[in-house]
């Protein structure tokens, strides 16, 4: 099933894009869907914390994903 990324901070640094789709299997939650974001893309594994949300939402890690879900990934944030 397809779906779209939003990527913010590093992590769209990290993707090259700040948005894109993806197909991912059907049965996917939100921490099958992160673990595959860190096989892709190996230096999200090494951010100290990334979350993420879908359709706007905060997700814990094994809320489904539906086919049309938006999915943003949240690194961690810094600030002074």
């Amino acid at each position: 099933m397809k779906i779209k990324i939003l990527a913010f901070g590093i992590a769209r640094e990290i993707c090259g894009a700040r948005s894109f789709e993806m197909d991912i299997p059907e049965d996917s939650d939100s921490g099958l869907l992160l673990a595959h974001l860190g096989e892709q893309y190996p230096q999200l594994r090494q951010l100290a914390a990334c979350h993420l949300a879908i359709n706007e939402t905060y997700s814990h890690e094994n809320t489904p994903i539906k086919a049309g879900d938006t999915i943003a990934i949240l690194p961690p944030v810094s600030g002074g």
